[in-house]
């Protein structure tokens, strides 16, 4: 069996999982395990006659672990009218080198034997139901014989109201805010994180002058504060990549705390970029030959 692709797991620290502790009590989410062995048999063929949904996870990334149990269970709640099959990626790794899947979260749908790969896989349960609804949609689209759900308005979180309240009128300290007490309460809530991520950044951007910053960090190359400056103009901008490079530059050149003070805003700015980016995962492989 071939290694993992080399560039697989950057969107997060692997050295830093751990195996997650089942709570007490916890039952046992049912699913069906995809293989190498089963995978043509029990998924791609069962996909002529109802959507297959397959998620990618790992003991290492407990979120990884929570989705599949997620989706195990909306699967046995919606009583076969989709199938579910989840995938080790330790045990697995020709199925992920297969399916392309470079990062986690990851999940792929099969409509009739064609693979539907989906961009982002969201954690909350009713984004879930939203999604599958969609998938549901484009199944009947193509010709099966399925029933659309009809999926409510998702609930939005009481914090999330307050920053989009507060994003409409501008105020960014206001929204970080309702970010931070949302992230207080669910520390592992992505569109908390996301959303306080822009709106740090947005804050950090908002006095500079953003031709003048660029051209100061150019002339500057040891003044750690100038490439932070910079790179956050060039990531706000869409030159995400130009952001990562300086900061690379400045790890690689600098030591102490400088070095890590660069590190810390450098893995601050992958967050605003779709992990499964080339651009994030062949940075994130960077910095980790920078640092180690």
């Amino acid at each position: 069996m071939p290694q993992l692709p080399k560039d697989f797991g950057r969107a997060f620290d692997l050295s830093s999982l751990t195996k997650p502790k089942p709570a007490p009590g916890a039952p046992q989410a049912n699913y069906l395990s995809a293989t190498v062995e089963n995978f043509m048999t029990d998924f791609v063929q069962s996909s002529k006659e109802l959507p297959v949904f397959l998620v990618a996870y790992t003991d290492r990334a407990p979120t990884t672990v929570e989705l599949r149990d997620l989706l195990a269970k909306l699967a046995s709640e919606d009583k076969g009218s989709w199938k579910f099959g989840a995938i080790d990626v330790e045990t697995q790794p020709q199925l992920i080198q297969a399916l392309r899947i470079k990062s986690l979260p990851a999940a792929v749908v099969f409509i009739d034997e064609q693979m539907l790969p989906l961009p982002e896989v969201p954690t909350r349960e009713d984004q879930l139901r939203a999604l599958l609804a969609q998938v549901f949609k484009i199944a009947k689209e193509r010709g099966m014989k399925v029933e659309v759900p009809e999926i409510p308005e998702p609930k939005m979180e009481p914090e999330e109201a307050a920053a989009i309240s507060a994003l409409e009128k501008g105020d960014y300290s206001g929204a970080a805010m309702a970010y931070r007490n949302w992230l207080q309460r669910q520390p592992n809530e992505p569109m908390a994180k996301l959303g306080l991520a822009q709106c740090e950044l947005a804050l950090r951007i908002s006095t500079l002058d953003f031709e003048r910053t660029i051209k100061s960090a150019s002339e500057k190359p040891d003044s750690l504060q100038d490439q932070l400056m910079a790179a956050d103009v060039e990531v706000a901008t869409g030159r995400h990549k130009s952001g990562f490079e300086r900061l690379l530059g400045a790890v690689q050149r600098m030591s102490g705390d400088d070095k890590n003070r660069a590190k810390d805003h450098l893995l601050l700015l992958f967050q605003l970029v779709d992990p499964s980016d080339p651009d994030v995962i062949k940075s994130r492989q960077a910095l980790a030959s920078a640092l180690f």
